[in-house]
């Protein structure tokens, strides 16, 4: 006759707490490689926090290209490379340029900036949000009309008492413009934003009679392309001007560095993980069999009075899956303590993910039935008269 699920539960939990000592050094193993698969999963969350974090501090992730030697930038070669490169989102020309004071003025107040010429695709190059207004228009290029595009933090060192910066008129080198948006104020080289003021590239053209560019910016679709893409672009443009001093180099640089740096940790981690687990599993797999050589009259007995090869199966699986479960939930709720503790000391941004949770007492479970599986077997094909005996 069949045991019930319930009965079953029961005998199970009875075989385990005969021998305590050795149910709890059982589950030594698959709490240390749960627990290095839940810190190796908890880790990649909070890496990518962080770095996510990051990168919405500061614009877009970007190529920034200069040139120099015997040769100037001109808008004719960003639009070359726009044609070369593959995997570009966006492609964008910038001058930075001063004026005699370095202030910008408006009714009486004063702010230093130093303003920036752009090209028509500057916003979708730098990621960067309009926040009111608009952003140069193509008639504002083709007319070279005199109107800016500010962002947050010099529209508040300008405009007091809850001025709309848009459609004011203020003063840059003693010329008039118009501010026709803000955009929003980010990390764009380095340290905290000071405040931009940007002018189309045609207004600096008849400001300066030049048209050379000091610099163009190229953002890629994917962010685990900009290292190629900075190969690529260096490879190009050598072969257009083979006697040009060429600099790339993104802005995410040490972003991705650290980047590295954890996804290698995690590596570990996870390679610890794996090696803990399989070793959790031989030691189960051990004691498992262990447990059927010394119950084996107990098996032969339970069979002459009707249990089933299945139950006596599902009874030793069962086994060794409650040791791999609570080996995997003690280690859950250490990494998930630990964790806790560490993201408040260093300041990480950290949640609890029932997702990672639930993966890794996946594994533990897997292990538990791989590891019960074939003693589970044996135990149930034993001759129930030669187990007798064996009593």
């Amino acid at each position: 006759m069949s045991l019930s699920p319930v009965d079953l539960l029961r005998l199970t939990c009875l075989s385990l707490s005969g021998n305590i000592l050795r149910s709890s050094l059982t589950t030594v193993g698959v709490f240390m490689g749960v627990a290095a698969v839940s810190a190796t999963l908890q880790v990649g969350n909070i890496s990518r926090e962080v770095i996510a974090k990051q990168l919405a501090e500061r614009e877009a992730p970007q190529l920034v290209i200069r040139m120099w030697g015997e040769v100037n930038s001109k808008l004719e070669d960003m639009e070359f490379l726009r044609q070369r490169l593959q995997g570009v989102q966006a492609i964008s020309a910038a001058n930075w340029f001063g004026f005699n004071d370095g202030k910008v003025i408006f009714q009486g107040e004063e702010a230093e900036t130093y303003p920036t010429a752009v090209s028509q695709d500057y916003l979708l190059t730098s990621g960067l949000r309009l926040m009111a207004g608009r952003f140069f228009s193509p008639n504002d290029f083709a007319d070279y009309r005199p109107v800016v595009v500010i962002d947050e933090v010099l529209a508040t060192q300008l405009f007091k008492g809850g001025i709309e910066p848009v459609g004011q008129r203020i003063y840059a080198d003693r010329r008039p413009y118009i501010v026709v948006g803000v955009i929003e104020s980010k990390q764009v080289r380095s340290g905290k934003p000071t405040g931009e003021m940007l002018v189309s590239m045609s207004v600096y053209k008849s400001l300066t009679g030049s048209q050379i560019i000091h610099s163009i910016w190229v953002r890629p679709r994917n962010l685990r392309d900009i290292k190629e893409m900075e190969v690529q672009t260096k490879k190009v443009l050598k072969q257009r001007f083979p006697n040009a001093d060429i600099y790339v180099w993104n802005n995410v640089r040490t972003i991705l560095e650290q980047q590295e740096t954890l996804e290698l940790a995690s590596r570990g981690l996870l390679a610890v993980g794996v090696i803990s687990l399989l070793v959790g599993g031989v030691g189960i797999a051990n004691i498992t069999i262990a447990a059927v050589t010394e119950r084996t009259p107990e098996i032969g007995l339970r069979r002459a009075i009707g249990a089933t090869q299945r139950d006596i199966m599902l009874q030793f699986i069962l086994e060794a899956v409650i040791l791999s479960l609570v080996g995997g939930i003690v280690a859950i709720v250490t990494v998930h303590g630990l964790t806790v503790v560490v993201a408040d000391v260093f300041k990480l941004p950290y949640k609890f993910d029932s997702n990672t949770a639930a993966l890794a007492l996946g594994a533990a479970l897997a292990v538990g039935v791989g590891a019960g599986f074939l003693p589970a077997l044996r135990a149930s094909q034993l001759d129930p008269v030669k187990a007798l005996r064996a009593g």
